[in-house]
């Protein structure tokens, strides 16, 4: 059973400062905070609101409100027979050339990236294609799974034309953080959105439950000149992203 004490000590010492806002919409607010700084998770089961009205000293009614408000948000989901746990998705933005670090980093969240593979190999004519390069050309293939707040989100394929990368045990968490550092900078992709269900081997690395579908996400991501920098095929759990394409 999770110990919920910190968030209870937490949510209480909010609720008790003076204020004019409404009860519910204060204790709403307090769980938003929660999620962002990572106190609250993914898929967390919260405290029923028999527990939460016992634990803070507020009626029922005030939690029912509060969850209310949440779940029309999209921030927690509610089930009979199960009860209320956190959704948390990862918006992450297709018109932005920054990459799931730096993406995840301005939205208050902690990256990480579990290197699977980088390997120097002949392109096939398919990836020439998309680089713009001849079919044989050398590129880097670099397989990860990338995390976001110690979760799992993806797994990510990225080919990357090898002048773009002098030493490839230089890149860390971030490829495009070694593409700044190299005066590398990306300014425009191209993405398409397509869904299938993972296979087993998919569905193991990224913990996916079962019946989830992936959202595979093909980019091409271009410097200042239009040269192609990278083609990436990112496999990601439908229920941890949410894309935004304005």
């Amino acid at each position: 059973m999770t110990d919920h004490t910190a968030l209870f000590s937490r949510l209480s010492s909010l609720l008790t400062q003076p204020s004019r806002t409404p009860l519910y919409k204060r204790f709403a607010s307090a769980m938003k905070e929660a999620v962002r700084d990572g106190t609250l998770r993914h898929e967390e089961i919260l405290p029923g609101e028999r527990e939460f009205s016992h634990s803070l000293g507020i009626s029922r009614i005030t939690v029912r409100k509060a969850m209310d408000e949440l779940e029309k948000e999209g921030m927690v989901l509610r089930s009979r027979g199960y009860g209320t746990q956190i959704c948390s998705p990862f918006e992450y933005s297709l018109k932005e050339p920054n990459g799931l670090s730096q993406q995840a980093v301005l939205r208050g969240k902690k990256p990480d990236t579990l290197w699977i593979s980088k390997n120097k190999i002949p392109c096939s004519m398919e990836i020439a294609e998309q680089l713009g390069l001849s079919e044989g050309s050398e590129v880097y293939l670099l397989k990860r799974v990338r995390y976001v707040d110690q979760q799992a989100v993806s797994v990510e394929e990225s080919w990357v034309p090898a002048r773009y990368i002098a030493d490839v045990a230089a890149i860390g968490i971030s490829l495009y953080d070694y593409f700044r550092q190299q005066q590398i900078i990306p300014v425009k992709s191209q993405s398409r959105v397509s869904a299938r269900m993972p296979d087993a081997a998919l569905q193991q690395q990224i913990a996916l439950p079962a019946g989830v579908p992936v959202l595979v996400i093909k980019q091409l991501a271009f410097d200042a000149q239009g040269d192609a920098l990278e083609y990436s095929i990112s496999y990601c759990r439908s229920d941890m992203y949410v894309f935004i394409a304005e």
